[in-house]
């Protein structure tokens, strides 16, 4: 018998971002209120981090909310109607019930229903893999608009008492739409991962740890130096890797929006790539902290606000963290 021939479907041949959404945590913690159970100061947090706040969520709002929020004003701004989006990613670690996803119950509340969803866990990389995701899945025809959400909310994952990673955490979601474009608006990832470093960031326990009494309910932590230098010298090479690849230097960028896990290491960043006076940095991690697969989607958010100049304009975006893993591309801005 002859095997059938099968159809593939092919779709657009480039896509972009349409419009950003965000929502951080109804909450702003200055350093003064985190510093008594790590034996610490307001000054050492700022000098390490660059923190000097960091939005948290009342213990009402889970991350499934904070995505909600944020995917409504990215729908709203995209002028694309919520039930032409046929595929929702949020890229999350702090999803408190393992199943059912976040982005499903985020799809029926914006009126995305029945678009294929699913959350993604690539921790800080994790807006990256899924803008990539929905690049990929847009031109291969599998979908036609994409709603891409980073959501956490970090503070149900932190020990007070841990000097490591929990002052440095905060809540909050950055949504984007992707849609077809009749120019490359997303270029190719540089991406990876490296399980050798899985220990350097991470829970400390499992939930079968907590379950069987084991331990207490699982936490984040970091092996701050290992990962320190691992983002400032690694890192580094893959933003150069990804210019590369884009067929850009760092001249054409309008914008550099790195993960917002530390402002060292984003200072840093920006002297190894030798970035132009021209091109505008990210910092919003002085008063959001670090959130994860939000960090980057609330960072662009910001500084489109801040600076409606860059509209249109190149911007390199990477992220980096637990697994460990990373991930970057030159977009074009909304």
């Amino acid at each position: 018998m002859t095997t059938p021939t099968l159809t593939q479907s092919t779709g657009a041949q480039f896509t972009r971002i349409y419009s950003y959404g965000a929502a951080r945590g109804d909450l702003i913690v200055p350093n003064e209120d985190l510093v008594g159970p790590i034996d610490s100061s307001d000054e050492w947090i700022q000098q390490r981090t660059g923190i000097v706040t960091r939005t948290r969520a009342s213990a009402g709002i889970l991350a499934v909310d904070l995505a909600t929020d944020a995917a409504r004003e990215a729908i709203e701004a995209s002028g694309v109607a919520p039930e032409l989006i046929d595929l929702v990613i949020v890229a999350t670690v702090s999803n408190v019930r393992q199943t059912p996803s976040i982005a499903a119950v985020v799809a029926d509340r914006v009126g995305a229903n029945p678009a294929a969803a699913y959350d993604s866990n690539a921790a800080c990389a994790g807006f990256s893999y899924a803008v990539t995701q929905a690049d990929a899945l847009i031109r291969t025809g599998a979908a036609h608009y994409a709603l891409v959400i980073g959501a956490e909310k970090l503070s149900d994952m932190v020990d007070p008492a841990d000097r490591s990673i929990s002052f440095l955490l905060g809540d909050g979601a950055g949504a984007v739409v992707i849609g077809p474009s009749a120019t490359p608006g997303i270029a190719a990832p540089v991406w990876g991962s490296d399980g050798s470093k899985a220990d350097a960031v991470g829970m400390n326990a499992t939930l079968v740890d907590f379950r069987d009494g084991i331990a207490e309910w699982p936490t984040l932590r970091q092996e701050g130096q290992t990962v320190f230098r691992w983002a400032v010298w690694d890192m580094a090479k893959v933003a150069k890797r990804a210019l590369e690849v884009a067929g850009i230097t760092a001249d054409d960028l309008a914008a550099f929006i790195p993960h917002q896990a530390n402002m060292r290491i984003i200072d840093e960043f920006a002297k190894q790539l030798k970035l132009p006076e021209s091109v505008m940095i990210a910092r919003d991690i002085a008063t959001t902290g670090n959130t994860s697969a939000a960090s980057i989607p609330l960072a662009t958010h910001r500084l489109l606000k801040e600076h409606p100049e860059l509209s249109g304009g190149l911007a390199l975006q990477i992220g980096f963290g637990a697994g460990l893993v990373f991930g970057a591309q030159v977009v074009v801005l909304p």
